[in-house]
């Protein structure tokens, strides 16, 4: 039995409880609130994210349903990650907001890719023309051997296409491959205008500056390039959705000098330490930066935070998660909200107590998972599968 045919039973089961609707009718989702996909279940009078605890108060960030569901990447559990394609169908699975990292092309514009690596991302090792451009290069202190998009046109990137960056993980989504190119962020801007307006409503982003420093050293600087954009688009202001999150708290503030649009700093593991920190020499670490103190230093700055979901709750030795750590009382303390990272639905990638076989690349209970880290009181949750979070928070709101 191939690997796919083994996934395939799991991947229904999961999109088999939101039915048809979630999978295809745009209208019943424009909302983007998760009830079409509670009703879908057969849970009657199930209410949607919005009128569990939505922050209620105007427009802007406080005004998104809560649990806010963030798609990853866009729905990159279905589809090639960072491609209009998987943008698209996380706004059809009804996510609340849609992420996007980005990196410098080599005449500086911005495009949408995890990493500025795109060896795995992209089909550019079929590509003759570009093999001289394989190089190896160290990135926030990490030595990677491939292609990068800082030696690469805009044009030159135009003629690769996407594709699956896990495909022993996710071998449906490699059927997608060499349908799309790579989006520029403008692109994705005047996307999500179009996409509004057929909708009806306000198509939010979450953006990433992806290793600023590091590009900033090669004269290709994200944070005003960035800004520009944004305020072409009317993206600039306190109250536009979007969120600008940055694994370097350098990047947010600076951003937070050019735009009014809320900084969002992302927190990896707790030993780490922002790049930035780095290179300044900074001795602070990640732990330092959840304490009420480092929280507080944050607040002045930024609106949220994005931790790991082990920061959250942690996991014992064995991989199955323990008791919740104080981050979202003393971050809600502070002022901010909590948009952690990142849910999926395959045992790899799901603590040990709700993995459900041995298959790796089967789908565990993940609603299980989702149930406990919503307990929490996090604020959103990033997720490959938009779908399965928007019908856990619609679960977990129903209770409530």
């Amino acid at each position: 039995m191939t690997q796919g045919e083994r996934r395939i039973p799991a991947r229904r089961t999961v999109l088999g409880a939101a039915g048809a609707t979630v999978l295809g009718a745009s209208t019943a989702l424009a909302a983007g609130s998760g009830v079409a996909q509670a009703a879908a279940s057969g849970t009657a009078e199930v209410p949607s994210a919005a009128s569990g605890r939505s922050h209620g108060h105007g427009r802007g960030y406080r005004s998104l349903p809560v649990p806010t569901v963030i798609a990853h990447r866009g729905a990159s559990g279905y589809r090639p990650e960072h491609t209009l394609g998987s943008y698209r169908h996380a706004l059809d699975l009804g996510a609340h907001v849609i992420e996007q990292d980005l990196v410098p092309t080599k005449d500086g514009h911005l495009v949408c890719r995890h990493e500025n690596d795109i060896t795995g991302t992209t089909d550019v090792a079929d590509h003759p023309e570009f093999a001289s451009r394989k190089t190896t290069k160290s990135v926030d202190g990490v030595s990677l051997t491939g292609w990068f998009t800082e030696d690469f046109t805009l044009a030159e990137l135009k003629s690769l296409r996407a594709k699956e960056r896990i495909p022993a993980v996710r071998q449906e989504n490699t059927l997608y491959d060499g349908r799309w190119t790579i989006p520029t962020f403008e692109e994705v801007l005047r996307w999500a205008e179009e996409e509004g307006r057929r909708r009806g409503r306000e198509i939010w982003l979450h953006v990433e500056t992806k290793h600023p420093t590091y590009f900033r050293s090669l004269g290709l600087g994200l944070e005003e390039r960035l800004a520009k954009l944004l305020r072409r688009y009317g993206r600039h202001r306190a109250n536009s959705p979007v969120f600008l999150q940055s694994f370097e708290p350098g990047s947010i503030q600076r951003l937070a000098k050019l735009v009014d649009s809320p900084g969002v700093v992302l927190l990896s593991g707790a030993s780490s330490r922002p790049w930035d920190f780095v290179q300044a020499g900074d001795p602070r670490t990640v732990a330092d930066l959840v304490t009420p103190e480092g929280l507080r230093w944050i607040a002045s700055y930024a609106k949220g935070i994005g931790p790991t979901l082990d920061l959250v709750i942690p996991k014992d030795a064995s991989g199955r998660l323990g008791d919740p750590t104080t981050l979202v009382r003393d971050a809600h303390a502070e002022g901010l909200i909590l948009h952690p990272y990142t849910h999926r639905n395959e045992n790899s990638f799901l603590p040990a107590d709700f993995r459900r076989g041995t298959d790796p690349t089967a789908y565990g209970d993940s609603f299980g998972a989702l149930k406990r880290y919503l307990e929490t009181g996090i604020d959103g949750i990033f997720s490959d599968n938009p779908d399965t979070a928007l019908l856990g928070a619609a679960d977990f709101t129903a209770r409530g």
